[in-house]
């Protein structure tokens, strides 16, 4: 991958108030993201930035004024990641969302990272500060050949590693299950993998729209074209019988190893020794009503 384009860009505030259900903040230390995931729905985000390079490309690194009176995030979720990597190669040079970690230092406030990297095992002591901190690693595959054809993050060991060991250090984990690809994605191998390390794990489903999803189901035509006809059903035809029928499978399977299966976020509240929950993450509505007509 050629070299992003990088500039420095003044911002008024880091911090956005959010209406998304895991923070009342959301918090991107950078515009862009560099690992180039194929499948990247923060694509979008160009319609508002100004910028007609590829995604994956560009980065812009913000700089805010440091944040005052940071006591008023006190008990606040504060949701770090929700359309760039934190912890892209960059920040072990730009040291943004360390910037951002320092200066809520003590604040009482509570954070939620999403990432790819191990990098973030750089902050460990300065995240545990936090009370109730949690940290999602986003892993869809442990295939290393279809992880590098997605995206240009770390390799899905070094996730795991670095899921281990903020697991052991007693921060929250989550093995973020996402997104699966249908024919693709092996989900129960993923969870047998990680259950030993986590707290949660969420399943969701892949969701193309907008530029690429002609690049996946291009992508899909060359690499995987027995699997063509199932993907055009589900994303042309609307079809969702394939994430109902993995529904019942993985609720299933989750039983058979002993972790609750649930459709619903309050798996937050368990503690933090119980075993890891599965929530899914799928077409909520229209799963629930099939599950209501068979019952």
């Amino acid at each position: 991958m050629c070299k992003p384009i990088i500039n420095h860009i003044q911002v008024r505030s880091i911090l956005t108030k959010s209406n998304l259900p895991v923070g009342d903040y959301s918090v991107n230390p950078y515009i862009g993201c560099t690992h180039g995931c194929k499948y990247c729905y923060a694509s979008f985000m160009k319609r508002f930035t100004g910028h007609t390079e590829q995604w994956g490309t560009f980065l812009d690194v913000k700089i805010w004024p440091e944040i005052k009176k940071t006591g008023k995030y006190s008990g606040k979720e504060l949701f770090i990641g929700s359309v760039t990597d934190p912890y892209l190669p960059q920040e072990k040079i730009y040291e943004r969302t360390r910037a951002l970690l320092m200066q809520l230092k003590d604040s009482g406030a509570k954070i939620s990272i999403a990432t790819k990297s191990d990098l973030i095992l750089r902050d460990l002591d300065l995240i545990k500060s936090f009370p109730d901190a949690r940290v999602s690693w986003s892993i869809n595959t442990l295939d290393d050949n279809f992880q590098r054809d997605m995206d240009q993050a770390v390799s899905i060991d070094r996730r795991l590693a670095a899921m281990k060991i903020f697991h052991q250090a007693g921060v929250r984990t989550t093995c973020f299950i996402s997104p699966i690809f249908p024919g693709i994605t092996d989900a129960q191998a993923i969870i047998q993998r990680a259950k030993a390390q986590c707290n949660l794990i969420w399943l969701e489903n892949l969701n193309l729209r907008g530029s690429y999803k002609t690049v996946i189901m291009d992508y899909i035509s060359e690499k995987y074209p027995h699997l063509l006809p199932l993907y055009r059903e589900i994303y042309y035809n609307g079809n969702r019988s394939y994430w109902e029928m993995l529904d019942i499978k993985l609720k299933a399977f989750t039983a058979e190893i002993g972790l609750d299966y649930v459709t619903n976020d309050d798996s937050m509240k368990r503690p933090f020794e119980a075993p890891p929950v599965v929530v899914n993450y799928f077409y909520h509505e229209q799963i629930k009503k099939s599950a209501r007509k068979d019952k």
